[in-house]
């Protein structure tokens, strides 16, 4: 399971912040045409609250977006853990500019931040152990791959980008092909080369999806004791993954029994926004 890399995002990135910025500037920021538009202005970026930094790059572009003669500098980088009221970035131009861009480029920075942040926290609960966290595909329409991006600054794992890179056989599936080793036959035939993943919710489950030759296998809802049964029963033959249940209390003792993949909703789902300011200096 590829993760997503900032050099493969350009395209997405500058789509993102178009829309942010037709979204919040719309026919134009009339408070800001309250600034003669030859002010140059200087302002610093704090973060109110430690925090695992993500977003850097979604930052630049809305300023290079609003006005070419903004400069953005950064004090720190992408993945790097910030303390709290320390000064993230620095700008210097157009006043107008840095004001329109500012909730724009706050908000990419805040959210972005805080899944590197919560995934950065769940990593260091399996330190030590061989599982790969994975995130789903819980997130916010029209920013999926900013949150898997910032998935991986927080030390975690992406999953399937959508539902067009990998398969994920589910209960519905299963009851709409007519069994198990039907849906995963059918599926090498749809899309050969595709990983094939099934989701079982008992041992016998498991058992077809192994011999119908499944690539990874969703352990839904098992208890502890039916999943260190399944990671022998299965003996390599397959990836496994847990899901369903997973919760801080509850993730090393899973990471534990030895399963390759532990998918966690919450990774981009429940997040607090990472607390920041900026302060303008004319």
């Amino acid at each position: 399971m590829p993760n997503l890399i900032l050099a493969d995002l350009a395209a997405e990135i500058e789509a993102n912040v178009r829309v942010a910025l037709a979204e919040d500037i719309g026919s134009g920021d009339i408070t800001a045409q309250l600034i003669p538009a030859e002010r140059q202005a200087q302002a610093k970026v704090i973060t109110r609250d430690a925090a695992v930094i993500c977003g850097t790059a979604w930052v630049n572009e809305v300023f290079r977006q609003l006005d070419a003669q903004v400069k953005v500098h950064w004090h720190i980088q992408d993945g790097q853990r910030a303390e709290a009221n320390q000064v993230l970035f620095e700008l210097q131009g157009p006043a107008r500019a840095l004001l329109s861009g500012e909730r724009s480029a706050l908000n990419f920075l805040q959210t972005l931040s805080a899944v590197a942040t919560r995934c950065q926290h769940y990593a260091d609960l399996v330190t030590g152990t061989a599982v790969k966290l994975l995130d789903t595909r819980k997130t916010l329409p029209g920013l999926r791959l900013a949150q898997k991006y910032a998935v991986t600054q927080g030390g975690c794992h992406n999953h399937r980008i959508g539902l067009y890179d990998a398969f994920l056989i589910k209960e519905n599936h299963i009851a709409a092909c007519g069994g198990i080793a039907q849906a995963i036959t059918a599926a090498h035939k749809v899309a050969p080369g595709k990983p094939v993943e099934i989701e079982v919710e008992n041992l016998e489950e498991l058992r077809q999806a192994l011999e119908a030759g499944a690539d990874i296998i969703m352990l839904d809802e098992l208890n502890l004791d039916e999943v260190r049964k399944a990671v022998t029963l299965t003996a390599g033959r397959a990836k496994l993954e847990a899901s369903g249940g997973v919760n801080e209390t509850t993730l090393r003792t899973i990471a534990e029994t030895n399963v390759d993949y532990v998918s966690i909703g919450t990774l981009t789902k429940d997040l607090k926004a990472v607390d920041l300011s900026m302060r303008l200096n004319m």
